[in-house]
């Protein structure tokens, strides 16, 4: 069995070293294992069969709906408005305006259900304005990077609808899930802002105009279209008249609506965004097909079990398994996005953590930060990226920025290890009213 995972890991890095796409190259691999290993596999009709399981997966219709609504809503002025909306509200907290990249990553990701597509909406207005300000450029930077993650944590979250296909959970349950951990994480960041301006006040631009009370309360007019989405699509899930599903319709519904009312969307920007969406989703959609088959076929040669016992023998405590995974997946999460980080190591990692005592959707909230890691992991992060192309900054510049956002992300994984009823309360009180 030896044998058998090294030629994985050995084929998998040629083929994806190539530059093949990465749903070719799962492909590619399982039908090179199986030809080595397993040559009487019906090889065709298992690609058949994974490829309509899961593309039909009724839960996958809320894929392409969640994508397509943030496509459109990066091309209204949502961003705008969640500055004018919350600055007049942050003139006495410490740190001022640079809690609104968190604040504002927090509410889009809300309606959105993409990392990237957060961090780009919110930062091409408020890392500018900020810098301009005065404030202190890595602290922008470094907050944009680390709360644009949340649009995979809070739902809706495209990562989670493919772990919950993946995995068999309940989409709407893994939704739940998120709804504490991803809030805690936003206040853990603001707290760390708090308390770099609290001791170094220079890293903070000028102070704010003073509002009156009547003043903010107008100003949040402005975030009243992202509120009542907001409202739309969470309230609709979690108040039982809605699927994920249906609740993904009602978000694109709004979001056209939004466009509409503020003059944005035209016919054009219509059509490229339903252009975006279905790349994106035809791209996922041959990922997963292609993890799928792979998964099958290391089912059918053993290899899940014989990893699960080679760990389990070495006696690790389950505080200790998530430990080790994290360390796993910080490494693996330089070199790989963090889809395919997610489709390569389900089929081995998940029995593990399942074995450990964590459920199912802990697991999915744990990946889900993980690969929100992946995301500002140098050199493949996808939101490193994003911010580069919004400040032109250099990479290097932008990852050490970064860097204390990271380690909180870290330090919070290792929090709900320790404490799985932060993930699993929300979920058990829906269930239980």
């Amino acid at each position: 069995m030896g044998k058998i995972s090294l030629s994985l890991l050995g084929l998998m890095t040629l083929i994806l070293g190539t530059g093949v796409w990465i749903g070719l190259g799962l492909i590619g691999t399982g039908a090179a294992l199986a030809a080595l290993y397993r040559p009487t596999l019906p090889l065709f009709k298992l690609l058949a069969q994974q490829t309509w399981n899961t593309l039909v997966s009724p839960e996958m219709l809320a894929l392409p709906l969640f994508i397509f609504m943030a496509e459109i809503l990066f091309r209204t002025r949502i961003s705008e408005a969640l500055f004018s909306g919350l600055a007049p509200w942050l003139r006495h907290v410490p740190g001022r305006l640079a809690h609104i990249t968190v604040l504002g990553c927090t509410l889009f990701a809300s309606v959105c259900g993409s990392s990237a597509a957060t961090t780009a909406t919110v930062g091409r207005i408020t890392a500018k304005e900020l810098i301009s300000r005065g404030y202190d450029r890595d602290l922008v930077t470094g907050s944009l990077a680390g709360a644009g993650t949340l649009g995979f944590l809070i739902p809706p979250s495209t990562i989670m609808i493919i772990y919950g296909v993946m995995a068999e959970e309940s989409i709407l349950k893994l939704f739940m899930a998120g709804i504490l951990p991803g809030l805690l994480m936003a206040a853990s960041y603001m707290g760390y802002i708090g308390i770099r301006a609290l001791m170094n006040p220079s890293l903070v631009g000028d102070t704010l105009p003073p509002t009156t009370f009547i003043e903010k309360l107008i100003a949040l007019k402005d975030l009243g279209p992202l509120l009542l989405l907001i409202l739309g699509v969470v309230g609709s899930m979690y108040g039982g008249i809605a699927s994920p599903t249906e609740a993904a319709a009602v978000g694109v519904g709004g979001a056209i609506v939004i466009g509409i009312i503020q003059k944005t969307l035209t016919p054009s920007n219509l059509i490229q965004a339903a252009r975006q969406a279905a790349d994106a989703c035809a791209m996922i959609g041959l990922i997963m097909v292609g993890a799928m088959f792979l998964s099958t076929v290391i089912g059918y040669l053993g290899m899940p079990r014989y990893i699960a016992g080679t760990i389990e023998g070495w006696g690790l405590s389950p505080f200790m398994l998530i430990a080790v995974l994290l360390i796993f997946y910080i490494i693996l999460g330089t070199v790989m996005e963090g889809l395919g980080c997610i489709v390569m190591t389900l089929p081995i990692t998940l029995p593990l953590v399942m074995a450990a005592g964590y459920s199912k959707v802990w697991f999915g909230i744990f990946i889900v930060i993980v690969v929100e890691m992946a995301q500002v992991s140098p050199p493949v992060g996808f939101n490193l990226t994003v911010i580069q192309r919004l400040t032109g900054d250099s990479m290097a510049r932008i990852t050490r920025a970064t860097m204390p956002f990271f380690l909180i992300m870290c330090a919070f994984v290792l929090l709900i290890a320790a404490f799985p009823e932060i993930v699993s309360v929300v979920p058990d009180m829906m269930a239980n009213p």
